[in-house]
């Protein structure tokens, strides 16, 4: 690595990634702005990601490698590439999608010239395993607003938390709580970071998300690319499988009785009332929860019903005892 700080932290956290992070890396490295590092955190991977990236780190020295001795879990991995990161500004990558050679340039050309804007990101289209075009996402979301209990609004969109992948101020990622080990995570963290300040949305298809069934929405949220879709006649049809997700955020979770819907609206209150809004803000906040979250009550209903059934199947003293539940 350079002594000099880099301008840009790009953190890519894996595990099993062998089949699609040659591309991936090879997209980042020919980026046309070259003024950053790439932190590699590898979450145990049981393939040949390790003895990929560590190839990669010996020809390129803005690469660094670096390797849990056991899977930590999504979150924590997420967490440790920004822990491990000097730049100015911060983006996190995922061993399967590619990016066109000028993403990294253009986004950060936009947080240059508006210091009010934290988060750039562009527009994205599905591809396949072998990398074809699949479809748009067409899901916008009004995030640039400059009120922030309108992007909270925004942010409480159903949608798929690709901003997540796009260049953020690392001042702004410091100022908000790391990534949880819970269902829908990427999105609270979204959600957070719109409170702080506003989204942009470059005009162009310059992100390319992988479909695959490996991903993890393909294993908890097999119906997410009909997200979106104007022929879908409800969107509350299509929801994602925070139990699992739980467990896929933080492998701590599992075996244990959880409460997901739960502890998302939990979050989303927590997000609410630990920031610097005002009590008018704050109050549009709540009013929008109740707008947007109508009709999924039932959720809340159905994380109780899961407890009670785990508590019928182990009513025995002892076991009782030590019945763990978690939001």
């Amino acid at each position: 690595m350079s002594s000099n700080q880099p301008r840009l932290s790009i953190g890519l956290p894996v595990y099993n990634g062998e089949k699609f992070i040659k591309e991936a890396i090879d997209s980042l490295l020919t980026q046309t702005f070259e003024d950053f590092e790439l932190i590699i955190s590898d979450n145990a991977s049981t393939d040949k990601t390790e003895e990929i990236c560590r190839a990669y780190a010996e020809q390129d020295q803005r690469i660094c490698y670096y390797r849990n001795d056991t899977n930590i879990g999504c979150a924590r991995n997420f967490n440790r590439v920004f822990e491990l990161s000097s730049g100015e500004y911060f983006k996190w990558a995922a061993y399967d999608d590619l990016h066109s050679p000028d993403f990294i340039k253009k986004c950060i050309e936009v947080l240059d010239q508006d210091p009010t804007i934290i988060l750039c990101h562009s527009q994205v289209y599905f591809i396949d395993e072998q990398g074809n075009f699949l479809q748009n996402y067409d899901i916008k979301l009004k995030a640039d607003a400059l009120k922030p209990q309108e992007r909270f609004h925004e942010l409480l969109t159903k949608h798929l938390c690709y901003q997540c992948y796009g260049v953020i101020r690392a001042s702004a990622l410091k100022k908000i709580p790391q990534m949880g080990g819970y269902g829908n995570a990427d999105g609270i963290l979204l959600l957070r970071l719109g409170i702080l300040g506003r989204f942009y949305e470059i005009p162009e298809y310059l992100f390319f998300a992988r479909s695959h069934p490996q991903q993890s929405m393909s294993m908890f949220f097999p119906n997410y690319l009909l997200l979106g879709n104007k022929n879908q006649k409800s969107s509350l049809n299509i929801l994602p499988d925070f139990y699992g997700y739980a467990v896929w955020f933080d492998s701590e979770n599992k075996g244990k009785t959880l409460l997901p819907h739960w502890r998302i609206i939990w979050e989303y209150i927590l997000s609410i009332w630990g920031s610097s809004l005002s009590l008018n803000e704050r109050l549009c906040c709540h009013r929008s929860l109740h707008q947007q979250l109508k009709g999924t009550e039932y959720l809340l209903l159905k994380d109780l019903l899961k407890v009670l059934q785990g508590l019928g199947k182990s009513w025995q003293p002892a076991s009782i005892k030590q019945q763990q539940v978690t939001f």
